[in-house]
């Protein structure tokens, strides 16, 4: 079949969740027999996602062959079950960067190059490379930003460039906020009608919207979207506030919106499977048993606000392990800074931590002690990345005898680096190279027998993404592995340690790897499952 085209575009506000939209509608029609596949794009002068401030952008994303990209193309591999790959993710900057470089080589043959259309052109010629890529019959394609942004003028372009050559392969979304004010009582619609307009003015005009607000929409709501925005009653689907994103597929069905866009297609439906789908939310939905799990990060605090987004793949994880262990998650966000004014007491009443991925030095301390911590006391506990090189560190300080243990990363003086950074890795941050230098994507991972990793994934060759710069000091190898340190996973040549752990403990495991990233909501990843088994008991 001719590869058809979804367009997703945010009116109104930003924060309304293109990206669990996209990754929705994508699982409601893989599940009605099409091979689907998402590609984002990011109006950002960065090449990639792996620059950005977590606190700014949320988490960073690494795709399986090695770009850091946003957030949502993890939202969206855990919603269809399948690896998205760098093709599927572009930025503006990366977009110029290619179209300058072409340029450098004469690959225009000498011709004037200007932003409309050769920009444009770009766009669509990376969407339809993902396609060949992913071999999608339907390619999902989220447009990042809001519609009256200057930044994404050029991506609708292309989108309006790509319905104007195949108008009956294209289809556009767009999702739209609804406010209710509190002092007047009654959801507006006019500054949807307003987003309309203004899309309606770059050439396009929305087939379907999807009307977010913190109630279901009514039928008047409905009819005078309908009227104002020039599109059909039934194509206006309503999409209220929910508990959990996971739900979001099954709302959407309940307005048909898979039908809808398979008829606007002119494509039959092949089969519907969300069964296997609704099983898991019915069990998410159920009031089980909590467990109280604790993130130790410096990620959190922006202002007044708590962003949880900065850790969302491991938050996403942990659910996904809880609901396979049959309970909720009731989680804990501490601030390295709340260690550091009240120290490791308020970590008593948790049945487990966590502490992830970071960089630099501020917190580093307090991340040491929380791990003493759950050493001492038997306190179930997973290092993501820094998390498992702090466990290293507090491990050679407090076990091995080495008081001024540090990694390099934090304090390049002290006098035993157990972490320390590579000498390539060395030559690049003394050119100030750091987009895109650091080990990146899957890396093969070779676990030691006999050891709790490798009963956990009952296998001793495993695959996992990474996203670091700074590597275990095998130097000190042999000392830590005397005094009890187990390493329990290596690269197949033995030289990079990528897993730790140790004895005599109910849970505490540090990979280099992030494993959340490949955690599934239909195929939890094993080391949070075994983790929430863990601090069950």
């Amino acid at each position: 079949m001719k590869t058809k085209y979804i367009f997703v575009i945010g009116g109104v506000m930003s924060g309304l969740g293109k990206g669990i939209a996209v990754a929705s509608i994508g699982k409601i029609l893989q599940s009605k027999g099409y091979q689907i596949s998402a590609t984002k794009i990011d109006p950002y002068i960065n090449v990639d996602a792996g620059t950005m401030n977590p606190k700014e952008h949320g988490e960073v994303f690494v795709t399986e062959d090695g770009l850091e990209t946003d957030q949502d193309i993890g939202n969206y591999e855990r919603f269809l079950g399948e690896n998205i790959y760098s093709t599927n993710y572009m930025t503006t900057g990366s977009v110029y960067q290619t179209v300058i470089r072409k340029e450098r080589n004469l690959e225009y043959k000498g011709r004037c190059v200007e932003v409309i259309p050769d920009i444009p052109n770009e766009i669509i010629s990376r969407i339809k490379t993902a396609v060949q890529k992913t071999k999608a019959q339907i390619m999902i394609v989220e447009i990042g930003g809001t519609i009256g942004e200057y930044q994404i003028m050029i991506f609708l372009e292309a989108a309006r460039m790509m319905h104007l050559k195949s108008p009956k392969d294209v289809v556009f979304v767009m999702l739209s906020y609804l406010p209710i004010p509190s002092k007047i009582g009654e959801m507006k619609t006019k500054p949807t009608q307003h987003a309309v307009r203004i899309l309606n003015s770059a050439g396009i005009q929305p087939d379907f919207i999807l009307a977010r607000s913190s109630l279901p929409l009514d039928e008047i709501r409905k009819r005078k979207i309908s009227i104002f925005c020039n599109i059909k009653e039934e194509n206006v689907i309503s999409a209220p506030n929910v508990d959990n994103i996971y739900q979001i597929p099954l709302n959407f069905e309940k307005d048909k919106l898979g039908i809808k866009i398979l008829k606007k297609f002119d494509l039959k439906q092949k089969k519907t499977n969300l069964h296997q789908w609704a099983r898991v939310v019915k069990v998410m939905n159920q009031k089980n048993r909590k467990v109280k799990i604790g993130l130790v990060g410096k990620y959190f605090s922006v202002g007044k606000f708590t962003l949880a987004d900065s850790y969302i793949s491991v938050i996403e994880a942990l659910k996904h392990g809880c609901w396979s262990n049959k309970c909720q998650p009731e989680f804990y966000w501490i601030n390295t800074n709340e260690i550091k004014k009240k120290g490791t007491e308020i970590l008593k009443k948790l049945d487990g931590v966590i502490v992830p991925q970071g960089w630099g030095s501020r917190g580093s301390e307090e991340m040491i002690k929380t791990i003493e911590f759950c050493r001492k006391n038997k306190k179930p506990f997973l290092g993501l990345c820094y998390g498992m090189q702090m466990a290293v560190v507090e491990f050679a300080r407090n076990v091995a005898g080495l008081k001024q243990a540090n990694s390099e990363e934090i304090d390049p003086q002290s006098p035993d680096l157990v972490i320390h950074i590579m000498p390539e890795q060395q030559k690049l941050l003394a050119k100030k190279q750091y987009g895109g230098t650091i080990r990146l994507g899957a890396w093969p991972c070779k676990l030691k027998k006999g050891t709790k990793i490798n009963q956990i994934y009952k296998q001793e060759q495993i695959s996992e993404r990474h996203r670091h710069r700074y590597e275990f000091n095998n130097k000190y190898r042999e000392l830590l592995e005397e005094k009890g340190l187990i390493v329990s996973g290596t690269s197949p040549d033995k030289k990079l340690v990528e897993a730790i752990e140790i004895k005599d403990h109910p849970f505490f495991i540090g990979t280099q790897f992030h494993p959340e990233y490949k955690s599934r909501f239909l195929n939890p990843h094993p080391l949070f499952q075994s983790f929430i088994k863990a601090c069950l008991k």
